[in-house]
């Protein structure tokens, strides 16, 4: 069992890594500010760097998804359970993926493993509703706000640089875009890294091998593993979601395209350090969208739309989807 759960761990984090991180890259590829390869390289690195160290210095969106359910005293039970939330989240994931749909896996894990939980407990205090809370205001702060934040900082650099020259301006912030997207890429990391890492500790837990008490000390082995599952899954890439993200969503420049880094890096810095699990693509596209409203006909309504429906399913179908596959899996396995 230890082996199947470590199988499905890996696996959920390498597909975040390819569906998740393209879009921290997304903009400096449509920009040419870098080519996809030289993206990935950095996206990889960043990626790697931001799960390892933000796991040691603040793990607090590990704690929110180690409690996010109650799984019920059965510990055998519990991981087949958890094993039963990981599936769905790789089907979905892999289902959005064929569309380029930029899917939360923060979310479909999330919901899963509350589906999941809830055919397991067969009680609705199997939902904790003291860690949902963080995930709503993670929620909250990642869309709107994001994307006014966003409008606000491209306004302003519009008026500072309003009297340079335009080409030197873009050349200049061709090279700032470069920090933003690896800025982005590094609390991608911070951020997803972590909620993979909980689970992991969560179902170490049920092999009683996890942590007890008040104690929640994550071994050097698990953040390494979450952090290199997440780092192949971005060197293999996402090439359609870069293309819808990057290039479809909104028409970008070097200079709005580091503003939209600017204002998403911020917002999921914030909340890393909060420990409130946030989705870094919703803002990152959030973002995008907001510096989209300072320049005419520049988002793509029809895309847009996509997206948002992407997020708004990724609720209620992972958490149904988590929610069968444990009654199956507890009717096929005795």
């Amino acid at each position: 069992m230890e082996f199947i759960f470590s199988f499905l761990i890996f696996a959920v984090a390498l597909v975040n890594g390819w569906t998740d991180a393209p879009s921290a890259i997304a903009g400096c590829v449509s920009t040419r500010s870098l080519t996809p390869r030289a993206a990935l390289i950095l996206a990889a690195i960043c990626n790697f760097s931001g799960a390892v160290i933000m796991a040691l210095i603040r793990p607090g969106v590990a704690k929110t998804l180690y409690g996010i359910a109650d799984f019920g005293a059965d510990r055998r039970s519990a991981m087949i359970s958890l094993c039963a939330a990981l599936i769905s989240v790789i089907l979905w994931a892999s289902f959005a993926s064929l569309f380029g749909l930029p899917t939360s896996e923060s979310h479909a894990l999330i919901s899963g493993m509350s589906g999941a939980a809830l055919a397991s407990n067969r009680d609705l205090s199997a939902i904790r509703l003291d860690e949902w809370r963080s995930v709503i205001i993670g929620i909250l702060v990642s869309t709107l706000p994001v994307m006014i934040f966003a409008l606000l900082i491209y306004r302003l650099t519009l008026r500072v640089f309003a009297s340079q020259d335009r080409r030197g301006t873009m050349r200049y912030f061709s090279r700032v875009q470069r920090l933003g997207a690896g800025s982005s890429a590094f609390l991608h990391g911070a951020q997803d890294s972590q909620k993979f890492i909980g689970v992991y500790m969560l179902g170490l837990s049920f092999l009683g091998r996890g942590e007890s008490g008040e104690s929640f000390s994550i071994p050097l082995y698990i953040t390494l593993i979450c952090a290199a599952a997440m780092t192949l899954g971005t060197m293999i890439g996402g090439a359609r979601i870069i293309k819808k993200v990057g290039c479809e969503l909104t028409d970008l420049d070097p200079l709005s395209s580091s503003a939209a880094d600017t204002a998403s890096s911020t917002v999921l810095g914030v909340c890393s350090f909060l420990g409130i699990p946030t989705a870094t693509t919703h803002a990152k596209t959030c973002a995008m969208m907001g510096v989209g409203l300072c320049r005419r006909h520049s988002t793509n309504p029809k895309v847009a739309i996509e997206l948002f429906a992407g997020w708004l399913l990724t609720f209620p179908i992972c958490a149904l989807l988590g929610y069968l596959f444990s009654l199956l899996a507890h009717t096929l396995i005795p």
